[in-house]
C-alpha cells in the first residue's frame, strides 16, 4: 500500500483514461477553472477512487477542518481532502478526475503519487486547467494557453505559448513528474477579462470545456455553462453601456485583442480597478432585482 494515499476501492481496469486536474490554491480567475472541473465531474459521474494523506500534504492551520456544530453538539468534522475520481463521459471515454486544495507541502512526493497512480491506471495524456486575469476584453472569445515540457505536444495542441518567469503552481509540477514517467501532460489556462476577475465569469469555463474537449477528445456537456454565460454577458454588457469611461477602456481592449499586437495606449482618464468594477456590478444587480 502507498502510504501517500489510500484507495476506496480496487484500481480498475481502464483504457486509456485522460487525466483530467485543477488543485485550489493558486490562480483561478473568477473560479473559472474550479467550476470547469464541476462540470467535468457532473458530465462523467465520477466517484471516489483514492485520497490523498491530508496530514502529509496539507497545513491544517492554513486550510482549517470545518466544524459542524449543531446545538452545541459537535456533530463532525470536514477536512480538506485531495482526491481522485473515475468515471467516463457520455461517449463511453474513462476519465480520472484529480481535485481538491493545492498541496501545502512534500509537493515532490505527492508529484510521484500522481505520476506511480497515473501509470499503473494507463494514463496517456493529462491536463490541468486553469485562469488568470489579463488584458483582454469580455466582447471577444476567451484565448487559451498552454504549458507543457513537451515541445511535440504545445505544437500540436496550438494554443496560445508565452514566455515569463512565474511562481509554479502544483500543476506545473505534475507536468514535469508525469512527462518524466512518459505521459503527455498539459497546462491550459483561459484569459479572464481582468476587470471581471473578482466575479463569476462562465464564458472563461466553456473555453476552458471546449479546449478539453479538442484536446482530449472528451464529450463534456457545457449547455449550463453556455447559458450561464449569456445571461453574464447581458449583464456586463448592461453594466458597461451606462459608463462612458468603462466603454472607453473595453474599446481600447477590442483595439488590443483584434491587432493581436502590444496594446494601443491607454487613455489619460482613470481605468477602474477590479473591485471598482465588481462593486458596481454588484450595485447594478441588486437594481434588477427590485
Amino acid at each position: 500500500m502507498n502510504e501517500a494515499y489510500r484507495l476506496h476501492q480496487s484500481l480498475p481496469s481502464l483504457n486509456a483514461p485522460v487525466l483530467v486536474g485543477m488543485l485550489t490554491g493558486w490562480i483561478d480567475a473568477s473560479g473559472a477553472a474550479a467550476a470547469a472541473m464541476s462540470t467535468v465531474a457532473d458530465t462523467c459521474d465520477v466517484q471516489l477512487l483514492a485520497t490523498f494523506d491530508g496530514d502529509q500534504f496539507i497545513d491544517y492551520r492554513a486550510r482549517r477542518p470545518t466544524m459542524e456544530l449543531r446545538d452545541g453538539v459537535n456533530t463532525k468534522l470536514v477536512w480538506p481532502v485531495i482526491e481522485l475520481r473515475v468515471g467516463h463521459d457520455p461517449a463511453g471515454r474513462d476519465v480520472l478526475v484529480l481535485s481538491g486544495p493545492e498541496p501545502d507541502a512534500n509537493w515532490q512526493r505527492f508529484a510521484s503519487a500522481v505520476s506511480d497512480l497515473a501509470v499503473e491506471l494507463g494514463v496517456n495524456l493529462a491536463v490541468f486547467l486553469g485562469a488568470y486575469p489579463f488584458a483582454t476584453p469580455h466582447t471577444r472569445p476567451c484565448r487559451l494557453s498552454s504549458s507543457s515540457p513537451s515541445v511535440e505536444l504545445i505544437t500540436r495542441v496550438g494554443l496560445l505559448k508565452n514566455s515569463v518567469d512565474v511562481p509554479a503552481g502544483m500543476g506545473a509540477v505534475l507536468e514535469h513528474a508525469l512527462h518524466d514517467r512518459g505521459i503527455d501532460a498539459l497546462g491550459m489556462w483561459v484569459q479572464v477579462p481582468h476587470y471581471l476577475g473578482a466575479m463569476s465569469y462562465p464564458d472563461a469555463s466553456v473555453a476552458l470545456l471546449e479546449g478539453l474537449g479538442k484536446v482530449t477528445g472528451l464529450s463534456i456537456d457545457a449547455t449550463l455553462a453556455k447559458n450561464e454565460a449569456a445571461i453574464q454577458r447581458q449583464r456586463v454588457d448592461a453594466l458597461i453601456s451606462g459608463n462612458e469611461e468603462h466603454q472607453t477602456m473595453v474599446r481600447q481592449l477590442e483595439v488590443a485583442y483584434d491587432s493581436s499586437d502590444q496594446p494601443p495606449p491607454m487613455s489619460a482618464d482613470p481605468i477602474p480597478t477590479v473591485d471598482e468594477l465588481a462593486a458596481e456590478f454588484e450595485r447594478y444587480l441588486r437594481e434588477q432585482n427590485n
